[in-house]
Parts: C-alpha cells; structure tokens; sequence
C-alpha cells in the first residue's frame, strides 16, 4: 500500500476503519513490550493483510500505551524509585539504592534522547527507507543471534539491587538499537541486561524501568508532532481508540512476560524472531512483499 502523507508525516492510521485499529492496536500493545519489535509487525501485518500500512507516526504515538502499560505493572517500582530518591535528596544520601536507581535511569535514557533527536526527520518521514522490510528482516535476523549469544553465555545471578552506573550506561546505549525498525526497545535491552549477567526476570523488570523515561518522551514527543500537523478529522478518535487497546494488550504483555521469563529462557523468542527475519528477507527477495 502507499504511504498517507501529512505535513511530511507518514499518518496512515488516518485511513483505517475501528476494526483495523483494533486489530493493530492489540498487535502493537503485545509486540511494543515483548522482545519481537512491534515496528516488524506493523509494516508485515498490514502488508500480508493488503491494509495500509498505519505509518511510523501511530507506533511512535502508541509508545504512550506502553507507557501506561509498564507505569501501572511496575507501579510499586516506580513509586519507590521517585519517593526513595526524592527522600534521598532530602537526607543528603547520595549512597541510597533508590537515588542510585534513580540517577541510572537518566543516565541510561540520554543516549537514545540524543541520537533519537538526530534521527527522528528520517525516521518518521514518509517512504523512509528504516522502515523498509528488507531493513526489518536483516533487523530481526541480527538480534535474534545476539540475543541467542546472551542466552548461552548469560550466567543469569543479579537483580536490579546489584544494578551499577556502568550496568545502566551500557543498556542504555544498547537502547538506541530500538531506533532501528526490526530491532526492538525490549529485545536490545533486555540483550544488554542479559550479557550483563542479571536474571531474566530481573533483565526484563531492568529493562522496562530503565525505558520509562525514553518511552514517555518518544510517546509525548510524536504526540506534539501531531498536535501541529493537519490532521484529518477521523485521525484523532482513531488514535485515541488504538491507545486504549493497544493499553489493555500491553498490560497483559508485560504480565505473560513477567511469568514466563522466571520460568523459561528466552529461546522462544529468539526462534520467532529468526523465523521472522529470514521470511521477511525471502519474501521480499522474491517479491511477495514490497
């Protein structure tokens, strides 16, 4: 399908129905979080459908849903984290776990906040060629043998309490990978967490704390872009009715996890994301996607 452009926005959102919305809305809730990159199934969904592609626009928007999804999971996480540091800076405690945390999570969102400020005009702009599925498929394929690495060679000990300034740094420049479709925020820094050593529970809880703020900025920044950009009519009841849904999937995402990472290893994901990659690769070699 063609590009739908709006003030050199690709807003192909615009043109769907509710039932697509829905639809998509559950395929980006579920895929945002896990480590299986939700920008893949956006672009090959819609395309094996003969639907137009929803555009870079509505997944950056429908980062505010996973969001929502992780603040309310983590919840207690997250309070902890803001009391503890702000009680912290009143104590004068710069030693105390949780301003540590605290200062890790800024720390670890610069990298992507910087090199996501570079990119975002190609990024999000109409036939960008990042979102092309040759590019999602070659995406797909080289984090499926990273993350495969990590998994042999992890020895899964640490939790977060054990988290350093150096920990936080390294994931948050592996973070900026999420910036490339096919990679995945989840699936880089869940990597990175995994090379480091932590527990693959701990990796994923890791993870989606130390991407609060990056995810909330990305989410906010696309949703200012299109407050200035002249929609059409339908495209704000659309995307307001595809943040509710992709909300609610993301939310049980995060929960399925959460459930399976302290009971399984991550190979299943590894396997999908191959599988992915090289139907991508193949399909468009031969021509049956473009």
């Amino acid at each position: 399908m063609t590009n739908v452009c709006t003030a050199g926005l690709d807003v192909g959102f615009a043109s769907l129905d509710y039932l697509q919305i829905f639809f998509l809305g559950v395929i980006q809730g579920i895929t945002e979080l896990l480590p299986v990159s939700s920008t893949a199934h956006m672009r090959v969904v819609p395309a094996l459908l003969g639907w137009q592609d929803p555009g870079s626009a509505f997944s950056a928007a429908m980062q505010l849903a996973a969001l929502a999804a992780v603040v309310s999971y983590f919840w207690r996480d997250v309070r902890q984290v803001t009391t503890g540091s702000i009680d912290a800076v009143r104590r004068g405690d710069y030693n105390d776990r949780w301003f540590k945390l605290a200062v890790a999570i800024v720390l670890a969102t610069l990298p992507i906040c910087i090199a996501g400020l570079l990119l975002s005009s190609t990024l999000n702009a109409c036939n960008s060629p990042m979102r092309g599925l040759m590019v999602i498929g070659i995406s797909c394929v080289v984090m499926a043998v990273l993350m495969a690495v990590a998994e042999l060679r992890a020895r899964h000990t640490r939790d977060v309490s054990q988290m350093r300034l150096r920990d936080a740094l390294i994931v948050g420049v592996a973070q900026i990978g999420a910036l490339i479709p096919g990679v995945s925020r989840s699936g880089s820094t869940l990597t990175a967490a995994l090379f480091l050593n932590f527990k693959r529970e701990e990796a994923a809880r890791f993870s989606f704390l130390l991407g609060l703020p990056a995810i909330a900025l990305a989410g906010l920044k696309e949703l200012w872009v299109l407050l200035h950009a002249d929609l059409p009519a339908n495209a704000w009841p659309h995307l307001l009715f595809g943040l509710v849904v992709a909300s609610i999937s993301a939310f049980f995402a995060i929960w399925g996890l959460m459930k399976f990472l302290e009971r399984f290893s991550t190979w299943p994901f590894v396997i999908y994301r191959a599988l992915l990659g090289v139907f991508l690769i193949v399909a468009v070699s031969i021509g049956l996607l473009s």
